[in-house]
């Protein structure tokens, strides 16, 4: 790679009568992965197979850090992908470079032209940072991860094991549980002379399970269990009775009543908080986000200003790898363009710091902090790693349900919620729409302020705005839970995790989910015994 990359920078722009730019920046990444995946449903396989695959990013710079080919709407354009050979033939490996290059090569001047041309007929931009920041060559060579390695058949019975756990369970109607193994090396090189090689290994499993409501409502439920390896995952004892726990959470949420919409006080266990915080904040405080004419730039001027109650701060840490024995899937080294990963405080006692900064510089912030990340194919952007929130205002978790209780009695309302799991959300960064977030919360309850039992409740979404939502919690738990995930953005999904208290808000908005028109099924599940016909059956009879 290095030779390959020295050889083009060195020749392109300098060879015939064209007299075509040169490059000023020239970098080769290659994601070396080697995989196994095992895949069950309700007791037996459905796929086990293993896969090794070399991905090469060649990225190219035209024009100058100050404006180049990848300026305003032409940012992707920067990188060309190939596939590279499995063996470590040489010459095969450079003739691939060298047609990414040239193909890349001859993107980054067309865009190039635009970007100039664009430059001249439009008004000038609020933000008028450059492209592309100066950053020091950095030189890491870790020890690149060996192949995976695991019992494949010991590892297929365990998971059509799980999943033969959801036959018990008469009204799952689909299930899958699988088991991915990743074994990752990641290499780069730049023209400016950095030279990383870093491994990366991942072992996760997912259970997955629906049903329906007798009203047409699709419910699911999921859990992921992850670790640097398989021998860190959980024994099969704890995953079954996990899966048991989600087959009874399914049974009673399709029986449950759908909630109507709300706008009151409401706690969100640590594992929701984490998730909230990741949709509702992080998003908003990834730098690209805060220049271009598109973006709604939430908190571009609010550096120095509380935007969160004194008692938070957050920051975002991916060379942290655990919390609590915790394995946090969003930790790496070094990021996706070279960048030595660093702790970021972004939100001290309430008032914010900086942001996630990628190497596109924004206005007062010019360097990367480490988060310039992206999956293969994309151009890095500033990114989440793992965010973790803390608090000086803990209470334990009763208190928490004490003052929720009095928080509703005091607004008149009857109940108060409690968000116990939350699957995923989208949050809005852009000024064409309204600057709004949208999580969707999977097992939810109704806190009464008359000593009623909790009820749980199905068919909700939160929805509101950051700048109101996050001002308006009043106090934390005293027990941070983990939440580990895949991300999805412009530079493409990436995992990442998420730290966080539970976390007692004064008022939270719901609405209700869009209602599905299926009903459940009609022919009986095989091998079940008969049961009485559902309403939505009866109703059609």
């Amino acid at each position: 790679m290095s030779d390959e990359l020295h050889r083009a920078f060195t020749s392109l722009g300098h060879q015939g009568d064209d007299k075509l730019p040169p490059p000023y920046f020239l970098s080769y990444s290659v994601n070396d992965v080697t995989s196994v995946s095992i895949r069950a449903q309700f007791g037996a396989l459905v796929g086990s197979n293993s896969s090794h695959i070399r991905t090469a990013d060649v990225q190219v710079r035209v024009g100058t850090p100050a404006l180049d080919n990848t300026h305003g709407d032409h940012h992707q354009s920067a990188v060309n992908s190939v596939q590279l050979p499995l063996v470590d033939d040489r010459a095969a490996i450079a003739r691939s470079l060298w047609g990414a290059t040239n193909n890349g090569y001859g993107n980054a001047i067309d865009n190039y032209l635009r970007v100039k041309t664009e430059a001249q007929v439009r008004a000038k931009e609020e933000d008028t940072s450059p492209d592309f920041s100066h950053q020091a060559p950095q030189v890491y060579l870790g020890k690149p991860a060996a192949p995976v390695t695991l019992d494949r058949a010991a590892w297929e019975q365990r998971i059509a094991a799980l999943s033969r756990v959801f036959r018990q369970y008469p009204h799952v109607y689909q299930n899958l549980v699988s088991l991915s193994v990743v074994n990752q090396t990641d290499y780069f090189v730049s023209s400016e002379g950095s030279r990383i090689v870093q491994p990366h290994l991942e072992a996760r499993i997912v259970i997955v399970a629906l049903t329906r409501a007798d009203d047409g409502m699709e419910l699911f439920r999921d859990q992921t269990f992850e670790a640097e390896t398989p021998a860190g995952l959980p024994g099969q004892a704890e995953l079954e009775a996990e899966a048991r726990s989600l087959g009874q959470s399914l049974e009673a949420l399709r029986v449950a009543p759908v909630t109507q919409p709300f706008d009151g006080p409401a706690i969100l266990s640590g594992r929701a908080a984490a998730v909230f915080f990741h949709e509702v904040l992080g998003h908003r405080l990834e730098g690209q986000r805060q220049r271009g004419d598109e973006e709604g730039q939430t908190f571009t001027k609010d550096i120095g200003k509380d935007i969160l109650p004194s008692f938070l701060s957050v920051s975002d840490d991916p060379t942290r790898t655990t919390f609590q024995r915790t394995w946090l899937s969003g930790s790496y080294a070094y990021d996706d363009e070279g960048q030595k990963a660093q702790r970021v405080d972004l939100i001290q006692n309430g008032v914010l710091k900086t942001f996630l900064m990628s190497r596109l510089p924004i206005a007062s912030f010019s360097l990367s902090n480490g988060h310039g990340r992206a999956e293969s194919g994309r151009v890095p952007t500033g990114r989440q790693g793992n965010l973790i929130v803390t608090s000086t205002r803990t209470e334990t978790e009763a208190s928490l349900r004490k003052q929720l209780i009095e928080e509703a009695r005091k607004q008149g309302k009857p109940y108060g919620l409690y968000f116990e799991d939350i699957s995923s959300g989208f949050a809005v960064t852009t000024r064409s729409s309204p600057q709004a977030f949208q999580v969707i919360p999977l097992v939810v309850y109704r806190v009464y302020v008359d000593g009623r039992p909790d009820e749980l409740v199905r068919g909700v979404s939160i929805v509101g705005t950051p700048l109101a939502a996050l001002k308006r919690i009043l106090a934390t738990g005293n027990q941070s839970e983990v939440f580990n995930g895949e991300c999805g953005a412009e530079s493409g999904t990436i995992p990442v995790s998420a730290v966080a208290p539970a976390m007692l808000v004064s008022e939270i908005e719901t609405q209700r989910q869009p209602q599905d028109r299926a009903r459940p099924p009609i022919l009986p599940i095989p091998g079940a015994p008969a049961a009485a016909p559902s309403a939505a059956v009866k109703e059609a009879q």
